[in-house]
């Protein structure tokens, strides 16, 4: 572990060059505390996959005195641990015309789109972090027989909501926006909007959860979405909870890399089917 400059306005506290839950977890839990007791002079933090960078003003404090007060603050985390994270549930609808790329992946995988939409909705994804776009979660956790390659020529234009698969990676895009991974769903749920209290639906170390829904159920929700009536369900659980369950076909989940891990439980929503009703 390291803690080094990044300019003149910033310090990055590096925990290791791998991706790997446990060292994501020390990052979550110094940024945990950072949050709850800021340091003066912090103008910002932001968490990656195993570093956090710590932005400041070096008006109001030196490089050395944050460095000092940094170190105390990671024997702190270190004793209280990450803390309690939030699963949240995001309907998808993997049918046509949202899932253009559906057949493309059902060739590379073999496998049929049934059986692609139940192990994509299995996991409890873990948001690494937050990037390249206003609330994009950098997600841990695909089931490596849904790995396809990305797209040889990208899209200009993706659909706000849109979830996608790239390599070893899937992801669902807060905007609209270019990209070249392959399109399996969409979610009418806002990912992001400056106009709420707080902009993004999560945060870097929150779970994600896919559930499918229909088309005729996707416009019910875009519609109760549009009138302010539609609230993704939540669970608060400790990171370190058991394997999701309650989810579709829910089981333990593999990390990238192939190693195992635990999320939150998953609650048990017996109108999963229809959550705005």
């Amino acid at each position: 572990m390291d803690i080094y400059p990044e300019g003149d306005c910033a310090l990055c506290v590096e925990f290791g060059r791998i991706i790997s839950p446990a060292l994501n977890d020390r990052v979550h839990g110094l940024a945990g505390i950072l949050r709850d007791r800021p340091l003066p002079g912090v103008t910002d933090i932001v968490p990656a996959y195993a570093s956090l960078l710590v932005c400041f003003d070096p008006l109001s404090i030196s490089s050395r005195s944050l460095r000092t007060a940094l170190w105390r603050r990671l024997r702190e985390a270190e004793n209280t641990g990450p803390g309690a994270r939030e699963t949240v549930y995001i309907p998808v609808c993997y049918e046509e015309p949202f899932s253009p790329d559906m057949g493309t992946v059902s060739v590379h995988t073999g496998l049929s789109p049934k059986e692609i939409i139940a192990r994509h909705t299995r996991p409890a994804y873990r948001i690494y972090m937050l990037g390249f776009l206003p609330g994009f979660p950098y997600l841990g956790g695909l089931d490596p027989a849904l790995e396809t390659p990305r797209l040889a020529r990208p899209r200009i234009k993706i659909p706000a909501g849109a979830v996608g698969v790239g390599g070893a990676q899937t992801g669902i895009y807060p905007l609209e926006s270019p990209g070249g991974w392959n399109l399996i769903g969409q979610s009418p749920v806002k990912l992001y909007d400056p106009r709420r209290e707080n902009p993004f639906l999560y945060r870097p170390g929150d779970y994600i959860v896919f559930y499918p829904v229909s088309p005729e159920e996707y416009d019910g929700i875009a519609g109760a979405v549009e009138n302010g009536n539609f609230f993704c369900p939540r669970e608060i659980a400790a990171a370190a909870a058991g394997a999701a369950a309650g989810a579709p076909g829910a089981a333990a989940a593999a990390e990238p890399g192939g190693a195992e891990k635990s999320g939150p439980a998953a609650p048990g929503l017996s109108r999963r089917s229809r959550p705005w009703a």
